[in-house]
């Protein structure tokens, strides 16, 4: 029980959020508040400053945060420890941006490992890569570009940028457009901390183009969908546009290439599960 509540101090400490706290620990808002308030009632203590919807750490707080972090990590040391653990069996946990990159290496590990759990989360490139840093998944495919030397890096594949558009939309008779082209058509884009709406907004941006409007969805699967009935169109990497007769995909000019990486935490590299994955990848990617 303690665990669980001081997981829920560290997240809202960390985020300065219980909204976004409970977000991320999959729980309801009421749940990390009982979860709070009962840490501290419990001791006596006041964790945190309360003023209107705004929560900050207070002095014991601060100092109980670096003492916790601590212990979370030792407790995700030894689950890592666990389930690295063994000969032929094991969990790997792995989270990516989308499955086109990563499930054919998850299908080659699991050929050479069957005993092998694997789970395979998908998120944005900003959330994959928090779940890496927060210890809750071993490896992360993302697409976003990190310089950071506490990280193991491989290029899983590149894909251009393409525009994906319903076959009755104006812009469909044209095989290639240039980004002015997208002038005054609503613009189905993904939420903020996708790589994808990054840089399609530094293009926006760069080329002064204004759109006829924004509409954002929260998943590759409903923007395609958004586009199969003609709401908007959209601007994707290539190879998540779907076949299907209903679409035209359009060559975008002076659009930039985007990479599709494998991420692991230096200090885990060599673990039996992940040093296998990152051994797949490795073999594959050199092809």
């Amino acid at each position: 029980m303690l665990s669980a509540e001081l997981k829920a101090f560290y997240m809202v400490a960390r985020l300065g959020s219980i909204t976004l706290a409970a977000k991320k620990l999959g729980l309801s808002q009421p749940t990390v508040t009982t979860q709070i308030r009962h840490l501290e009632s419990q001791y006596a203590v006041e964790l945190f400053y309360r003023g209107g919807r705004r929560l900050t750490l207070s002095d014991d707080g601060a100092r109980l945060l670096p003492m916790v972090k601590t212990l979370l990590q030792q407790e995700a040391d030894i689950e890592f420890f666990l389930r690295n653990s063994g000969q032929g069996q094991g969990v790997l946990r792995i989270a990516a941006t989308a499955p086109y990159y990563i499930l054919d290496l998850v299908k080659i590990f699991r050929e050479r490992l069957a005993q092998v759990e694997v789970s395979v989360e998908i998120g944005n490139s900003q959330q994959v890569l928090e779940m890496l840093e927060d210890y809750r998944v071993d490896l992360a495919a993302s697409s976003q570009l990190v310089e950071d030397t506490r990280l193991v890096r491989r290029v899983l594949g590149a894909d251009p940028l393409v525009v994906a558009v319903h076959r009755n939309h104006p812009l469909a008779k044209f095989d290639s457009v240039p980004i002015g082209a997208l002038a005054g058509h609503c613009l189905l884009m993904r939420e903020s901390g996708s790589t994808t709406r990054q840089l399609t907004e530094d293009m926006l941006r760069e080329s002064a183009v204004a759109v006829g409007s924004l509409l954002e969805i929260g998943s590759r699967e409903s923007i395609r969908e958004g586009v199969l009935r003609n709401i908007g169109i959209s601007i994707i990497a290539r190879h998540e546009v779907p076949h299907n007769p209903e679409l035209r995909v359009l060559t975008l000019e002076g659009a930039p290439v985007m990479h599709e990486y494998l991420y692991c935490l230096k200090e885990r590299r060599q673990a039996r599960l992940p040093a296998a994955f990152l051994g797949v990848a490795q073999e594959v990617c050199a092809l």
